[in-house]
């Protein structure tokens, strides 16, 4: 009869655990869910930051080939000549640093993208714990309500000698 109490104990205590266990992973989960949603709205943003950086490189590019045309029209006059060539050297410094922002921004959606896969995997494999938990706390579950009814019907029995 002791046994029976002790093994119903060490079921209980193993049932709260498990119920427990499956809370944390559960919470694990949401957390996990959400860093995946926050990283999802950082590759929208740097998606974004692509596209206007590859726009705005495309107007500097234009923007140098019209003033590399317009001095080359203008190399008979010194002065105006001399600020064209400004403009067309500040034009190609503004691409190169364009360019060098969109192999940046590139780059971190890149990253992003691997840590998005990252969370989204570690995401599935906490549920599957957690279902794997649920599945075991159910068992235990029944194992305890099985173990209750024979312990029932045994002081029943004991009851009625």
């Amino acid at each position: 009869m002791d046994k029976l109490r002790e093994k119903m104990g060490s079921l209980r205590l193993e049932a709260d655990q498990a119920q427990a266990r499956a809370d944390e992973f559960k919470a694990q989960a949401k957390t996990l869910e959400q860093e995946v949603l926050t990283k999802d709205q950082e590759i929208k943003s740097l998606s974004y930051r692509i596209t206007v950086l590859e726009t705005d490189l495309e107007k500097a590019e234009e923007a140098l080939q019209r003033a590399k045309a317009t001095g080359d029209k203008q190399a008979s006059d010194g002065q105006e000549s001399e600020a064209l060539q400004r403009k067309v050297q500040l034009l190609e410094e503004e691409a190169e640093e364009a360019d060098k922002n969109l192999r940046e921004t590139n780059e971190k959606l890149r990253l992003t993208d691997v840590k998005a896969e990252h969370y989204e995997r570690k995401v599935a494999t906490v549920e599957a714990e957690r279902d794997n938990w649920e599945k075991k706390y159910e068992e235990i579950r029944t194992k305890y309500q099985e173990a209750s009814a024979e312990l029932d019907k045994i002081q029943a029995e004991l009851g009625s000698l």
